[in-house]
């Protein structure tokens, strides 16, 4: 007899999420559900504010992604104007970029993610001296010695001796799924606990060059950061050192300690390489222009798309494409002017409350009408998943030599087929491989700053078009670009000299999307399907699926009840029942 399954509040993500799955007798998932449960009201605040200023807001959409949506809206508004930017704002803009990429993906492996393959409590039965000897057959990490991790075991002891496992206590410890060594456990619990100090350094392009970490600080035109080697206020030598000295340590966490991790935990669940996969196409807007900023074709990771898993050939996708880029709301807590039936392109788009959702926090979801506050984007009528997987996929089809060899040489270190992307773990893995490119890329474009500044190119503003009276009386624009999470679009319309409209489409509105108005399932929920669960009311197979796209519900959603009234409530802690 098939029953209902609902996580609800999915924990260890930004945001809220509820998923249902429908279960049959032998306890797959036969159907699922994705439900964004937060709203805010960041796209209609917008609405009448000077363009210049609308990146301080459009970033506050998110705690997470600050700078990616700042990124987007500032490329928006100049997209709109037709304002260029000098080069070594671009590089400035790049290496902060990429700090977020890497910072991000470090943190999702071992604070989000890792939890879901590694048993923390299996840890306390590893031998320090083994997982002394596993490390130093792994990396030349310095932390290697067998006392560094009896200390660790000892750490680790007290809590659960406490009877308090603190930071490690709401988990399914003990879970059937779970396959790794005791000493890979111990090892993945120490650097979960390195991971967390090597944050503070990591965070230190974001505030040499915008000022602080979170919400960096941007303006339309460039970059507000100076470039003057006698200032103390501007960028000098000092902070291009400091810069360095960042850098390098990312460099090392991410060769020594990120990527042998990830590789030495996907050995023991290749299983996974065959579950999760969903959706067929991959979508990328691209990123890391270079030195033509305006130039799609410029860009480390292209503007792409791959259309049912065919390596072979890239498609073009255009933003501005009017016909295929689409957003449905039938299943969604919106309703458009023209009926819920028909899809809008951003540029046209409209965010109009029409919550028919639970009126109690475990009420079912009415699956057949509308049961979510994400909407359904949409290429060509298809679901399509962005993100570390799509930019992957789309830099290994364009030719990007780094990006094969390391696609290359992991899977045949895993012993496992290139189909074995289109999956969980090549969800996962992808995350890994790309972290090693970005924070290459960074090193990359520090060098290309300092070179920048040695050739006297030290413009980090463009002041052309800054005065609204020189702006024509209507402007639309579009700043696209890659998040840490996926493909990320800000559309905006300018009239008057006044944001007119302003719309969003980030990456987990791709993938956390529910069905759209022909009944079309978003990536989660494909991806969902199929999946068998060991132990129905400890969902961890449910967590890996879905972790593995990092989750992002507060970019997903952007609107606030009009009258401040309540729209939901959440549950600290992970809530399952079956019913």
């Amino acid at each position: 007899m098939a029953r209902r399954l609902v996580v609800d509040p999915v924990t260890r993500i930004e945001g809220h999420l509820r998923l249902e799955a429908t279960l049959d007798d032998s306890n797959t998932i036969t159907e699922a559900y994705s439900s964004g449960t937060m709203v805010r009201g960041i796209e209609k605040i917008l609405v009448g504010r000077d363009p210049r200023e609308a990146w301080t807001l459009a970033q506050r959409v998110c705690g997470v992604c600050t700078l990616v949506h700042a990124i987007a809206s500032v490329r928006a508004v100049e997209n709109a104007l037709g304002i260029t930017i000098p080069r070594a704002a671009t590089i400035m803009r790049n290496m902060m970029i990429a700090q977020q990429f890497v910072h991000d993906h470090v943190m999702h492996f071992y604070h989000l993610h890792a939890l879901d393959w590694v048993d923390v409590v299996s840890a306390l039965d590893a031998d320090p001296v083994a997982t002394a000897t596993l490390q130093k057959s792994l990396s030349p990490w310095h932390n290697n010695t067998a006392a560094y991790f009896a200390d660790v075991k000892a750490k680790l002891r007290g809590l659960a001796d406490s009877g308090n496992l603190s930071l490690f206590g709401n988990a399914y410890w003990g879970h059937p799924g779970y396959r790794l060594p005791a000493e890979l456990n111990l090892l993945a619990v120490a650097h979960y606990l390195e991971a967390l100090d090597w944050q503070i350094g990591a965070t230190r392009v974001h505030v040499i060059l915008g000022g602080k970490n979170p919400h960096p600080n941007f303006v339309v035109g460039g970059v507000p950061m100076p470039i003057d080697m006698s200032s103390h206020s501007a960028l000098n030598q000092e902070k291009l050192d400091a810069l360095k000295q960042s850098i390098d340590s990312m460099v090392t966490f991410v060769d020594q300690v990120y990527l042998p991790d990830a590789l030495a935990v996907a050995s023991h669940y290749k299983d996974y390489a065959r579950v999760g996969g969903g959706a067929r196409d991959y979508l990328t807007w691209g990123e890391f222009p270079g030195d033509d900023a305006a130039r799609p074709s410029s860009m480390l990771v292209p503007r792409g798309m791959v259309r049912d898993r065919d390596l072979s050939r890239l498609i073009k996708p255009s933003p501005r494409d009017e016909q295929r880029l689409m957003e449905f709301v039938a299943h969604s807590w919106y309703s458009y002017a023209g009926g819920n039936s028909k899809g809008l392109h951003p540029f046209k788009g409209q965010t109009s409350l029409n919550y028919t959702g639970p009126q109690a926090p475990y009420d079912q979801l009415n699956v057949a009408g509308k049961y979510s506050w994400l909407k359904s984007p949409r290429w060509d009528g298809r679901a399509v998943e962005v993100g570390p997987l799509a930019r992957v996929l789309v830099m290994y089809a364009s030719g990007h030599g780094q990006t094969r060899e390391l696609v290359d040489a992991s899977l045949a270190k895993l012993g496992l087929p290139q189909a074995a992307l289109f999956s969980t773990l090549g969800r996962t893995l992808a995350r890994a491989l790309e972290t090693k490119v970005f924070v290459d890329a960074l090193s990359r474009y520090h060098r290309d700053l300092v070179a920048a500044i040695r050739a006297g190119k030290t413009d980090t503003f463009n002041q052309a078009k800054w005065d609204p009276k020189t702006w024509p009386t209507t402007a639309r624009g579009v700043g696209t670009g890659e998040a840490p999470r996926g493909a990320l679009g800000h559309w905006v319309t300018i009239k008057n000299r006044k944001v007119a409209n302003y719309q969003m489409v980030v990456p987990t509105t791709w993938n956390a999307s529910p069905r759209d108005a022909a009944g079309n399932p978003g990536p989660y929920e494909l991806a969902l399907k199929g999946v068998k669960l060991a132990v129905p009311d400890q969902p961890l197979e449910i967590l890996r699926v879905v972790h593995s796209f990092d989750p992002c519900m507060g970019c997903a959603v952007h609107v606030a009840d009009a009258q401040g009234g309540q729209v939901g409530e959440a549950k600290s802690g992970l809530n399952v029942t079956l019913r």
